[in-house]
């Protein structure tokens, strides 16, 4: 499928009884391009990524996904549109890697074990490893299964929520190099929820900034160190604090 831009138009999220959680976020990710979400715990981040796939159904405002109201589609046909990684890979333990990545595919009635061996290919896992189960894996292999099931459907849009969060330093470092490659051969609509300024910057072609539920800044990678925008700055200066000996 070809990818389809994602747009926020003052999206607002309030449960009920609760605090404001997302207050009047607008921007837009274009097709086929990459943007960071960026900004400390708490700040909204993941709320918002889950209105696009109608796992959270804004109070007010529209998040439109080529140009289509989300809110106005059938859930279990958007949800196929859409690749989704999280933290921990979220993969069935009782089923083998095959079974994993080629899960949205059976569930469409489409199974294809071509598909599911391209796919394991993509992600730089052997055929082999399609009879492995999660339990016999690293955690950068269970990410890796994780990002293969996402595209094993062809979505237009891929959502990935702190997805090497829980890997050490070299791992995570290995996984975003080949992410980094990935999204440029396959060509999606990404948003990757983060709080590390380096992987934003490394991931991304835009970087959107959230403070208490709102967007503070929305800047092009190439400007993110040398933006005026005080959030920003505040945000580049945290991340770069050095130690004096």
């Amino acid at each position: 499928m070809a990818a389809r831009d994602v747009e926020f138009a003052h999206v607002s999220f309030t449960p009920e009884g609760g605090r404001s959680i997302l207050r009047d976020v607008s921007f837009r990710v274009a097709a086929g391009s990459t943007t960071a979400l960026l900004g400390r715990s708490g700040s909204g981040k993941t709320t918002l990524l889950r209105t696009v796939n109608a796992l959270v159904r804004p109070t007010s405002g529209k998040v439109l996904v080529g140009g289509r109201d989300v809110a106005a589609e059938d859930v279990i046909a958007l949800r196929r549109g859409i690749g989704y990684v999280i933290q921990e890979s979220g993969l069935f333990p009782h089923m083998s890697v095959g079974r994993n990545v080629g899960m949205a595919l059976e569930l469409a009635g489409k199974p294809d074990a071509a598909r599911v061996a391209a796919m394991l290919d993509l992600v730089g896992l052997s055929g082999e490893y399609a009879e492995r189960y999660p339990w016999q894996l690293s955690g950068g292999q269970r990410q890796r299964v994780g990002l293969a099931r996402a595209l094993a459907a062809e979505p237009e849009v891929l959502l990935m929520d702190e997805p090497f969060g829980a890997l050490d330093p070299l791992t995570r470092a290995e996984m975003q190099s080949m992410l980094r490659s990935l999204l440029k051969r396959v060509g999606k609509t990404t948003l990757i929820v983060t709080h590390d300024l380096e992987e934003a910057l490394y991931l991304a072609d835009r970087v959107v900034l959230m403070h208490e539920g709102a967007v503070v800044a929305d800047v092009a990678v190439g400007e993110v160190l040398e933006s005026r925008n005080e959030a920003m700055r505040a945000y580049v200066a945290a991340a770069h604090r050095v130690v004096a000996p």
